[in-house]
């Protein structure tokens, strides 16, 4: 009897308008009765009020409203499977006291309540509750009939509500979104499939980029500057206690937000599943927008003036330990969710027949590079290469847009550095010019050379000589990467001819101030290889390649610092063996890396050019005083003519000049040989044993 009352006094109190929190405050109480109730009509009744109760209904209604309902149907569920697991088995069901509901019928019951008074989708609230209860987290709390009738009134339910969607109103769109966000993963291929995703896909980008529960078409961004506060030190600062703050943390714990990575799957297979191509090409076009109004937002705030090299400097430690990093964890997590779509987006590009055609497919890819643009200040400081979903699309959209040599050249046009020839000042400008340079790299072999001469080469120009600048090392590297891109090909024999003796004077001008050795052995090796041949430059200045390693070779013995560098310039030392690893690595000196430089690029040269440069290498290595800097390249000099690097041609000469043109004793032996005489060890015939040099491993 006790019971029945409280039923009552909870019915009645549904039934009365109240203020928002009133109502919620009757919530854990209905949640109590759904589980004790032993009457199915009174179960069936107390779920339809919750369903339509004017002290719940007859307010604003939010995601947050949505998931406390479904919060009750869930609690309850789990409720009943734990009274039935804990019961003692010794007593029958026709026991003193009254019989309690088993699991079916009490499904059923709850079930009932979802009818006509009140309307679809809050239909999905009470359903969803109950399967996650019972089958959430591996449960099995319910026989296979009733799950599958549950699975089916989920979809149908929610079929129900897409077709019944009201423009003005947008919260049942969004609350079918969540409840399917919630529920995907317990519903069975088959009920998959009946739903329908061209209504549903349009629904879910809406509600997860633009709408209050989810991201908010990015202009939170934008209002964090008003927050953004300069200390008495001169630096920035976001406080805690600041209102964006407490937004940022609210949209991070939203019911959306907060499970955004299996939202962003279920819209991924929405892509995957639409019959409609065009609703995939539409899809793209919403999240293009979204993404291009948040990289303005992100320009407008103050965080964005403040380089990553620079934010120690500029920003207060308070904040980067506290608030900022919340930023920027909601700001990646949105970055994934926008790859895992793309990825969803490409592989419907490369599978469907439509979307393949040339109407579509090099615009959805173009489409995808402009989003990666967009994002490009949030995975530049992740790293582009963490996510190999990340490194799929953006390899997938330049292969099908490589087919098209016309747009591509569109496309680099549209994303060009703002002003070619001149270094931004602003950092999102500096990053932007950063992606222009490393996706360009991919497209050097499609574009002319006229369009590599004109726009990849001026755009790289001003950064070239830039190293040494922690703002702009990333940025350097990529300008060195593309220029040498832009030089390897074949096609552009004329382009490289005309700018590589600039660009040699830089790089001899920027090593070894602003450039480690194994960078410039890299770059000295690779031009090398162009101007090499069977190299088109080769055929029109033959020369070239003695005359660059003649600049290297007398800088080398003449001009050179014998100091070793300092550890920010040398490579990390990685060693396969253990005991070596152990072992404080060998700093280099300039010298001793212009001749690793010339070493390396002994492969490229011809036999008639390999017998004047070998024993001028094998004199370059002698004139390294530091004994284990010799050592260095001595070893180094051995393992370019025995690890494969040569061809058979030339790796046949080099052997003929180790054996029997005196090799071995200018490598070896070199500037001690004179002592050894002196010591009275006498002279050898040419490939008799002699003493070796301390420093070899022969």
């Amino acid at each position: 009897m006790a019971t029945e009352r409280s039923l009552g006094a909870l019915l009645r109190s549904l039934q009365a308008p109240s203020y928002a929190q009133d109502g919620l405050s009757l919530l854990p109480t209905a949640t109590s009765l759904l589980a004790v109730l032993k009457n199915p009509l009174n179960i069936t009744l107390l779920s339809s009020q919750l369903l339509a109760a004017p002290a719940i209904w007859d307010q604003p209604v939010d995601l947050h409203l949505c998931r406390r309902i479904i919060s009750v149907f869930n609690t309850a569920s789990m409720a009943i499977l734990q009274s039935e697991e804990s019961e003692d088995p010794r007593i029958p069901w026709g026991g003193p006291g009254p019989k309690k509901l088993d699991r079916e019928e009490w499904v059923k019951a709850v079930v009932g309540g979802a009818d006509e008074k009140s309307p679809r989708w809050r239909h999905l609230l009470l359903i969803c509750g109950v399967l996650l209860g019972f089958e959430g987290q591996d449960r099995q709390g319910l026989p296979w009939n009733v799950r599958k009738k549950l699975e089916s009134a989920l979809v149908t339910a929610a079929q129900f509500a897409l077709e019944e969607l009201d423009p003005r109103d947008e919260t049942a769109g969004r609350c079918v979104t969540m409840v399917l966000n919630y529920s995907f993963q317990l519903i069975s291929d088959v009920e998959r499939e009946r739903l329908d995703y061209d209504r549903l896909l349009p629904v879910m980008v809406q509600t997860t980029y633009f709408s209050p529960e989810g991201f908010e078409s990015a202009y939170f961004l934008g209002s964090v500057d008003q927050d953004i506060i300069q200390t008495p030190s001169k630096r920035f600062a976001w406080p805690p206690q600041a209102s964006t703050v407490q937004r940022v943390t609210a949209i991070a714990s939203s019911p959306l937000i907060s499970a955004l990575g299996p939202l962003s799957r279920l819209i991924a297979h929405a892509v995957e599943s639409a019959r409609d191509p065009r609703l995939v090409a539409r899809s793209v076009d919403q999240i293009a927008d979204f993404v291009r109004t948040m990289m303005v937002q992100w320009r407008q705030n103050k965080l964005s003036e403040v380089d990553k090299a620079e934010e120690l400097e500029f920003l207060e430690p308070e904040s980067l330990r506290d608030t900022i990093p919340g930023l920027w964890k909601l700001l990646r997590n949105c970055l994934y969710s926008v790859v895992i779509i793309l990825r969803a987006v490409l592989g419907r590009v490369i599978n469907d027949h439509t979307l393949a055609s040339d109407k579509s497919a090099p615009f959805i890819s173009m489409q995808a590079l402009h989003i990666l643009r967009n994002l490009y200040f949030i995975s530049s400081r992740v790293g582009q290469n963490s996510s190999s979903q990340h490194t799929f699309v953006t390899l997938a959209a330049v292969d099908v847009l490589a087919q098209y040599p016309d747009l591509t050249e569109n496309f680099l046009k549209s994303i060009k550095p703002s002003e070619i020839g001149q270094i931004p000042a602003h950092p999102l400008e500096r990053c932007l010019d950063l992606y222009f340079l490393n996706i360009s790299e991919l497209f050097t072999t499609v574009v002319s050379p006229k369009f590599s001469e004109d726009l990849l080469i001026q755009a790289a120009m001003p950064y070239l000589p830039a190293g040494g600048n922690n703002h702009l090392l990333e940025i350097f590297e990529a300008a060195h990467s593309l220029a040498l891109a832009v030089f390897a090909i074949p096609n552009n024999a004329a382009v490289a001819a005309k700018h590589l003796p600039f660009y040699i004077d830089n790089l001899f001008a920027v090593f070894p101030t602003n450039l480690s050795g194994r960078q410039f052995r890299l770059a000295f090796k690779t031009v090398l290889q162009v101007t090499a041949p069977p190299s088109p430059i080769a055929n029109r200045q033959p020369l070239l390649p003695s005359i660059l390693l003649e600049v290297l070779y007398d800088r080398a013995l003449n001009n050179a610092s014998t100091t070793p560098l300092p550890p920010s310039l040398q490579p990390p030392s990685i060693s396969p063996d253990p005991d070596m690893a152990k072992e404080a690595p060998v700093l280099l000196s300039e010298q001793a890396y212009l001749t690793l430089a010339l070493i390396d690029s002994l492969c490229f040269l011809r036999v008639e050019d390999l017998e004047e440069w070998l024993p001028l290498t094998a004199n370059l290595i002698n004139a390294i005083a530091a004994a284990e800097m010799r050592r260095a390249c001595v070893e180094r000099f051995w393992d370019a003519l025995c690890n494969g690097e040569m061809d058979v041609e030339r790796a046949h000469y080099c052997v003929t000049w180790w054996s029997t043109k005196g090799g071995r004793e200018m490598i070896l032996l070199g500037a001690d040989d004179t002592n050894a005489q002196g010591d009275g060890q006498g002279a050898f015939m040419s490939g008799a044993l002699g003493p070796v040099a301390p420093e070899s491993k022969l």
